[in-house]
């Protein structure tokens, strides 16, 4: 009786410990997410080419892969739950029907060039918040085990 009873909360982890994981990682990557955007550069001056506030409004993430075009700071994987929970992380786009929206110059602003000096705002939060996302999802993890070996 007691070998059956460890199964069905041993059957039930994967689904509890998935939800969790989705939870924790969606905040993680509204953080970095929110990061990026408060640090990255808004057009000051009024360009024909640009619209302000096109780069800003690009950064974003998704589950699974990013938008074609755009540039890609980390996916974050969740702890070996599943394949379906991978976030990627991105920002730009290379999609000329946008017009002033499109923002191609991404890598320009994060690393510089040899008129402009970077702006770093990509790599910078991703690595400011890496640790912290890791911490979430170790966490729910083990408050999924914990949750299902309570029998809730």
């Amino acid at each position: 009786m007691g070998l059956a009873k460890l199964q069905r909360k041993l059957d039930r982890l994967p689904k509890v410990a998935k939800d969790q994981i989705q939870t924790k990682m969606a905040e993680a990557a509204d953080e970095i997410v929110a990061m990026m955007k408060s640090l990255v550069p808004v057009l000051k001056e009024p360009d024909a080419r640009r619209r302000a506030g096109a780069l800003r409004d690009s950064i974003g993430w998704t589950w699974g892969k990013a938008p074609k075009g755009s540039m890609v700071v980390a996916t974050l994987k969740g702890a070996g739950v599943g394949g379906d929970l991978t976030i990627t992380v991105f920002a730009g786009s290379r999609d000329k029907s946008r017009g002033p929206d499109d923002a191609y110059y991404v890598a320009w602003v994060e690393f510089g060039t040899k008129k402009m000096k970077a702006q770093p705002f990509f790599y910078v939060s991703w690595r400011a918040n890496r640790k912290p996302a890791a911490r979430k999802v170790r966490k729910a993890v083990r408050d999924a085990a914990r949750q299902v070996a309570r029998g809730q």
